[in-house]
């Protein structure tokens, strides 16, 4: 039996002495043989080589394998948080129960196993304070329709996008129509975010300049809307577009949450009084095999 035959079953068998609600794997590793009710979740992680950039000759021994050292440490770190964030997505999204996961990180010639508590994740407690305001429902099909472009865009190219959810008198006072509504004089059914087979127009309309404004209910008020307000002491990441500080501008003068979509990069952002709440990364979904 091989070192990674032993680290995979040792992480299967304190996953059940925990009661764990997953086992999350990053990495490259097969895990063959395995028997456990626990369902196993795959959050592989595309990364540069823990050696690149590190042949050159003018580089020491020992200050190569400090360089190399270094880029295992970060790329573990990197790997580990992956599993953390992964987890909270499909718990958000309601494919996991709160509780324990199991993470096996597997990065190069070494393997470690991770515990982490849903509970203490800080995605989770972000849409813990969402869902003060939003219902759980809404938040998380907004969250699902804003991944789903992030991830597939539209039409073959990336798109980006913007919901406005809650307090949506406010919102349309401090807006105006881009375009015409698409969703004027449509009926409530038709206008519901939570109904499934609304959500192939919600995709197609996101290419529409503007944002989407959501009532708390998940009924969408308009689509091509243009927001009405002072970017004045708004903060966000340098590079991030209009759409993106206009966004984070209305949750400060409204009680609306913000969720956007990044046209380049697909980053999925939502947020709450004139701050960035969460970012994270479309790919950071997981594949379920058991």
């Amino acid at each position: 039996m091989n070192t990674t035959d032993i680290v995979v079953k040792s992480a299967v068998r304190l996953a059940e002495e925990v009661d764990a609600c997953a086992i999350m794997v990053s990495g490259d590793m097969m895990l063959k043989g395995i028997t456990t009710s626990i369902p196993i979740y795959f959050a592989p992680v595309k990364s540069k080589s823990v050696i690149d950039n590190l042949v050159s000759s003018g580089i020491d021994k020992e200050q190569k394998a400090k360089e190399l050292s270094d880029k295992i440490a970060r790329e573990a770190a990197t790997k580990i948080e992956h599993i953390e964030n992964t987890a909270a997505i499909e718990q958000m999204f309601g494919q996991l129960k709160s509780g324990i996961v199991v993470g096996i990180v597997d990065i190069k010639d070494s393997s470690a196993i991770v515990v982490h508590n849903l509970g203490d994740n800080p995605l989770m407690k972000t849409m813990q304070d969402c869902e003060e305001r939003v219902p759980p429902e809404v938040m998380r099909t907004v969250l699902t329709i804003a991944f789903d472009i992030a991830s597939t865009g539209r039409e073959g190219k990336q798109v980006g996008a913007a919901f406005i959810v809650a307090d949506e008198d406010e919102v349309m006072k401090r807006s105006h129509q881009m375009v015409l509504n698409p969703y004027a004089g449509h009926e409530e059914k038709d206008r519901n975010i939570l109904n499934r087979q609304n959500w192939e127009s919600v995709k197609e309309f996101a290419q529409l300049d503007g944002v989407f404004i959501v009532s708390e209910d998940g009924i969408i008020n308009s689509a091509g809307r243009y927001l009405d307000v002072d970017a004045k002491d708004i903060v966000i990441d340098k590079g991030l577009g209009g759409r993106h500080v206009s966004a984070a501008a209305i949750t400060r003068d409204t009680v609306a949450i913000a969720v956007t979509v990044s046209e380049s990069g697909g980053v999925v952002r939502i947020f709450m009084d004139g701050k960035e709440s969460m970012c994270i990364e479309s790919a950071e979904r997981a594949v379920c095999r058991q």
